[in-house]
């Protein structure tokens, strides 16, 4: 896990225990002794990219440093039903308490990464990777993010303060791309950041503005058809990164990449997911 993102999830696994076990739970405190240890296991039951075992790990210390993790399989392993990603050992009640939260995250990231790794294969043989976008869950972006590149995906940015991306919207309250690209300039200068920009475009003459206005390090076709592609790769010529977006899935996915960009991005990966199958079941010693 990133260095960087190591706040976000501690701060998100902090959310979770005061959503979930609030001032106690009382259910396993009113029939669980305090001082009675047991086992279970993560068993997988659908096929897919396994993700999360490491925040799962960090949910379980962080309600009880004393439970013992056993870990068996790596995030990014492709599993079958029946496979068991970790033991955990310890504190029943904790065992209890950290069973809903670490489920439902690793979960959703094993789904995440699960969609992701079949875009992968959808693309092999070509230059082109996936990237996600920010249509993920509010509060949830590090998770799915981690999940997108434990798949094979990339990820794009983080969120508004990592890059410099002019849509549709900014160009067209600034007052075109010309004026928006020579505002940004001026804006990153004043406060000493060195940011990538990347610019939306909608036309194939947005491409010559982008060009003619100092140019830009990524241009992101909107919704340009297959044939517009072809046309705005011949264009772009090598001078800069070029992303497909919008309107873009995985039975597409592949003619848009064959094009010759660089990327394709698709919210897909992260808002139109099924969670992996999973439970977190008691057990005894192998």
């Amino acid at each position: 896990m990133k260095k960087e993102y190591v706040p976000f999830v501690e701060d998100l696994i902090d959310l979770a225990i005061r959503e979930d076990i609030g001032d106690g739970d009382h259910t396993s405190l009113a029939t669980i002794p305090h001082d009675e240890r047991g086992r279970m296991k993560l068993l997988v039951k659908q096929k897919g990219v396994i993700a999360g075992i490491e925040v799962a790990r960090m949910v379980v210390s962080r309600l009880d440093p004393d439970v013992v993790f056993d870990q068996r399989i790596e995030d990014g392993t492709t599993v079958e039903p029946g496979d068991v990603a970790f033991y955990v050992e310890g504190r029943v009640i904790s065992l209890l308490q950290a069973e809903r939260i670490l489920l439902n995250i690793m979960q959703r990231m094993s789904g995440v990464a699960t969609q992701t790794a079949a875009c992968v294969k959808i693309l092999e043989g070509t230059d082109c990777r996936i990237l996600d976008t920010r249509k993920t869950t509010p509060g949830m972006r590090v998770l799915d993010k981690m999940a997108v590149k434990i798949g094979g995906g990339e990820n794009h940015r983080m969120g508004l303060f990592d890059m410099i991306l002019l849509k549709d919207n900014h160009i067209d309250f600034a007052g075109g791309i010309t004026k928006a690209l020579a505002s940004v300039r001026e804006y990153l200068a004043e406060h000493r950041k060195s940011l990538p920009i990347e610019v939306e475009v909608r036309t194939l003459d947005d491409i010559d503005e982008v060009f003619a206005a100092g140019g830009a390090d990524r241009m992101m076709l909107d919704n340009f058809s297959i044939e517009m592609t072809r046309e705005a790769v011949a264009r772009i010529a090598g001078r800069c990164e070029i992303e497909s977006s919008g309107g873009i899935n995985m039975g597409t996915m592949r003619a848009y990449a064959e094009c010759g960009v660089d990327f394709v991005s698709l919210g897909a990966l992260t808002h139109q997911i099924k969670s992996l199958d999973m439970s977190l079941k008691a057990c005894g010693k192998d």
